[in-house]
Order: C-alpha cells, then sequence, then structure tokens
C-alpha cells in the first residue's frame, strides 16, 4: 500500500507526476485553506502533506489535523508559517526545502540590484511610452555597479551566494550574520558583529536572512538613516523585515537612490504606495520562479515525506 499525502495547491506538473508515482497522492489545480486541508486530512487518513508558505499551518491547526498526519512539509526555505512548536508537541515532523533554491533566488537578487542601479523601470516605462525624446548626458543617470560596496545581512546560502555574483561585479563585500564564517566561505568578505555599525558603509544593502521576532522591523526610520546617502536597498527574504513606511520615507527623501523588493510585508495585497514611486523596481515574490527549482523544490518535500514515513529523519527536519 502507498501512503497517502495531499498537495493541497497547484504543483508544477513534474511534481506530480512524481507525487503520484511514489504516494497514493490526492493533488489540486487550487490552492486549499488550511479548513479544506484539515477535513480532507481527517476524510483520506492522510500522512504527510505538502504545503506552500501561504497557508499558515498554526497551532489551531495542528491540533486540528487527525493522528495519521506525521508529517508537514513545506515548499520553501522559510518556514515562519510552521508552528514548530506545536507539531513537535504532537509528534508531527516539519521539514523545509534549503539548497534547492540558492541560486534563483541569488539571481533574482541581483537583478534586483542591477535594475535599482541602473534604473531599469524608468528605461522600461520610456520604451514602452514610444521613447522619441533624446536624452541629454546628464539626464536619466544611474549608478555604477562595478566596485560598489555591497552589504549583506544573513550570509547563509543564499547570501553567500549573492556574495559571489556580486564578486563578479568586482564588488566589496562586507556582511553581518549571527555568527563569522570560516575564512573558505567568508572569501574575503568582511564581518559585522554588529548590524548596526555596518550600516554606514553599505553603498548597497541586501537582506537574506529568515523572518522571525529578531527580524521583525531590522529595517526601519533608524537603520535607514544610517545608510550612507543615495544608497540602494534590495530585499528578496521577507517583508516582515521591514517597516515599508519608513522605506516609502527614505525612498521619497531621496535618502535611498532606489530599492529592489521582491518581498512585502503584506502579500499579495501589497503598499501599492510603492508602483506610485519611480525609483522602486518591483517583482511579486519569484525568487524561486523557474522551472527547474519549482520542480527541485517539490521533489524535495516528497523526498522529505518519503523519508519520515519511512521512520527515518528527514534530511531536513525542522526539529
Amino acid at each position: 500500500m502507498k501512503h497517502s499525502i495531499l498537495l493541497p495547491y497547484r504543483a508544477p506538473q513534474n511534481v506530480v507526476i512524481l507525487a503520484n508515482q511514489r504516494f497514493q497522492a490526492t493533488t489540486f489545480d487550487r490552492e486549499l485553506s488550511v479548513d479544506e486541508i484539515i477535513a480532507l486530512a481527517k476524510e483520506k487518513k492522510t500522512e504527510g502533506i505538502v504545503v506552500v508558505p501561504k497557508q499558515k499551518i498554526t497551532k489551531d491547526v495542528i491540533d486540528k489535523l487527525p493522528d495519521s498526519v506525521k508529517v508537514i512539509a513545506t515548499c520553501s526555505v522559510g518556514f515562519d508559517h510552521l508552528e514548530i512548536p506545536a507539531a513537535k508537541a504532537r509528534g508531527i515532523l516539519l521539514t523545509n526545502t534549503p539548497d534547492v533554491l540558492t541560486e534563483c533566488t541569488a539571481d533574482i537578487a541581483m537583478l534586483l540590484l542591477l535594475n535599482a542601479c541602473r534604473r531599469g523601470r524608468e528605461y522600461m516605462q520610456i520604451m514602452e511610452s514610444g521613447w522619441r525624446k533624446a536624452f541629454s548626458q546628464s539626464d536619466m543617470l544611474g549608478l555604477k555597479v562595478s566596485g560598489k560596496t555591497l552589504g549583506i545581512y544573513g550570509m547563509g546560502r543564499i547570501g553567500q551566494a549573492v556574495a559571489d555574483r556580486a564578486r563578479g561585479f568586482g564588488m566589496k563585500i562586507i556582511y553581518c550574520n549571527r555568527r563569522r564564517l570560516p575564512a573558505e566561505l567568508e572569501k574575503g568578505a568582511t564581518y559585522f558583529s554588529d548590524f548596526n555599525e555596518m550600516l554606514p558603509h553599505c553603498q548597497i544593502l541586501s537582506l537574506n536572512a529568515p523572518g522571525t521576532a529578531e527580524t521583525k522591523h531590522i529595517i526601519n526610520d533608524e537603520t535607514l538613516a544610517l545608510l550612507p546617502n543615495n544608497s540602494v536597498f534590495i530585499n528578496v527574504a521577507r517583508g516582515s523585515l521591514v517597516d515599508e513606511s519608513a522605506l516609502i520615507r527614505a525612498l521619497k527623501s531621496g535618502k535611498l537612490f532606489a530599492a529592489g523588493l521582491d518581498v512585502f510585508e503584506n502579500e499579495p495585497a501589497y503598499n501599492l504606495e510603492l508602483k506610485e514611486l519611480h525609483n522602486v523596481f518591483l517583482t511579486p515574490h519569484m525568487g524561486s520562479a523557474t522551472q527547474e527549482t519549482r520542480d527541485a523544490m517539490g521533489y524535495r518535500a516528497l523526498e522529505n515525506i518519503e523519508q519520515a514515513l519511512k521512520g527515518q529523519r528527514p534530511q531536513d527536519s525542522l526539529w
């Protein structure tokens, strides 16, 4: 007998095929609510569930799941939507999908960085409107990326991948992390144990830390004021790290030259004031959105479930 699992979201076709091969899988062409997940888990005596970040697995949800559920695998590297203590109390394993989305998330960080520095949104708008107006040598000037100092907050897998890409542009890397990296991973980057001490040196700042109580609104009026004038801000981490009202003030005042954002405080109903600012380049939380990476994330989630249901410790267990 195959183990019973749920994929209560619209998974990539290749992931659906693999799920059906390895499990008795129930799949969907839409994202289910947590109430629907609970009801189906009871009906089908589900043993494993794959979820996505918009499906908040709170204590209340976990308490209502049937005893048949042994593992919940989030198809994401972030896990702030999962209540780990509640799952641990019930003996339900939780897993995420690190590693497989590192490269593509770092790629989109560079996409945002380049477009923010080089006024990509404005140039695109000019071309879409038909151009027709010649610009002088003092018009529509961006910032040179090569040689800039890039500050990275959160030097985990993704932060390190961003640093590797930035080195290709001759950028100087500085970083703040909970702990200093060993020399072979640091690769000549300069470590700051204090975030506020690093900020005055950041011509470009990239957020690559998880969303936690500790990091909530770490970008605010006070920390933005510590950045050099005309600096650039990039966020591919979590919207919760940023007080967006403070960010908008810094963009309007000219304190920041530009920002590149893939994540927002409220998704998908993000603050529309951001789209009215000419110096903000926006993408709709698409860091991992490539065919290869979304397949790899789904495969990794299924591997974690398979390991758990075989009585093994999943490779990406969160507790």
